[in-house]
């Protein structure tokens, strides 16, 4: 569905020149829900526009639907369907109005665009909204009304810039559910850009990460996450009636213990770390992938190693901690 090779975008400002994007390959298969993941001014956006043929690529090609986009970008709009950062609707046109319009700027017959237009409305639950103006709708009812603009082509491809920025969680929770219906009725192949993390840890079946207009991983996100990035076991442990002390004279258990911990969890386990309390508590921290698989494993082993477990913390890898590991940056503060 996408085929892109080298793809590059250089702006020339008075002073300096820019290059957002850095000669980019990405593939998107039909039918696939690819997220771009990445902080503001990564290039994502930038990336959007050259594969919506609304920018014209500096060097490389793409070809998007079976068409290049420096070549035939008219055949290429014409399969596709462009869901911006702002609001499409016309501020004081009427709900209705702007759907049929848009239907005429595809060259549908009155019938059919009436047809599609009275569809997407009762599919976006806007039902009811025909006659008010744009600018009287709520910020979630304005985009479930672009994604509407969007879809009146029937596109088999939909490309979504940030659609949820400024929406409150609730409001972002329900477009993506009614995004996720148009997806499953029409078949469509979804690339989308966004800063959210959950939404390309949920949403995505493939996220490619771009920073400084390169691209610096692509795989699902719980590939990526088993590569660059590790679950964290955090465990208080005390001695039982018997046991080893792991304080005082005694604490050279806790040497051993993490011996032990790191042999039963050989094949997954990465740092083990150890920090004594005052009260006599140490707190073992394991680096581990599966996780939720090893928690057990690791109390059962403190517990023939003489220790009890007084808590157990368990903190799955998320797609923050992947893009930390891979640029020493936080995504969540840079979206912050």
């Amino acid at each position: 569905m996408i085929r892109a090779r080298g793809l590059t975008k250089t702006f020339h400002r008075k002073k300096e020149t820019v290059e957002a994007v850095k000669g980019i390959d990405v593939d998107v298969r039909e039918g696939e829900l690819v997220a771009f993941l990445g902080p503001n001014g990564a290039g994502k956006s930038t990336t959007l526009r050259m594969l919506t043929s609304l920018l014209e690529p500096t060097a490389g090609t793409a070809e998007v639907a079976g068409y290049d986009v420096a070549r035939d970008p008219a055949r290429v709009r014409s399969r596709i369907g462009f869901i911006g950062q702002g609001n499409g609707g016309g501020y004081s046109y009427r709900v209705l109005d702007e759907l049929h319009n848009q239907g005429r700027f595809y060259g549908l017959p009155p019938a059919e665009y009436t047809r599609r237009a009275t569809d997407l409305l009762e599919a976006l639950d806007l039902g009811g909204l025909e006659k008010r103006t744009v600018q009287s709708l709520s910020g979630g009812q304005r985009r479930r009304l672009d994604v509407a603009l969007g879809l009146m082509n029937h596109p088999p491809l939909l490309f979504l810039d940030e659609p949820t920025t400024g929406l409150d969680p609730h409001a972002r929770a329900n477009l993506w559910e009614h995004i996720a219906a148009m997806r499953e009725r029409y078949g469509m192949t979804i690339v989308l850009t966004t800063h959210y993390l959950d939404e390309a840890d949920s949403m995505a079946e493939r996220v490619v990460v771009i920073d400084h207009g390169e691209i610096i991983a692509d795989a699902t996100p719980d590939a990526l996450k088993h590569s660059h990035a590790d679950d964290v076991i955090t465990l208080a442990v005390v001695p039982t009636a018997g046991g080893s002390s792991v304080a005082g004279e005694g604490a050279g258990a806790v040497p051993d213990v993490v011996g032990r911990v790191r042999a039963s969890l050989a094949e997954d386990v990465g740092q083990v770390e150890t920090t004594s309390g005052a009260d006599g508590v140490v707190t073992v921290r394991i680096s581990t992938t599966h996780g939720a698989d090893r928690l057990p494993e690791a109390i059962e082993t403190l517990r023939v190693g003489g220790l009890a477990v007084r808590s157990a913390e368990l903190k799955q890898a998320s797609l923050d901690d992947v893009f930390l590991n891979l640029t020493g940056r936080s995504l969540r503060e840079e979206a912050a």
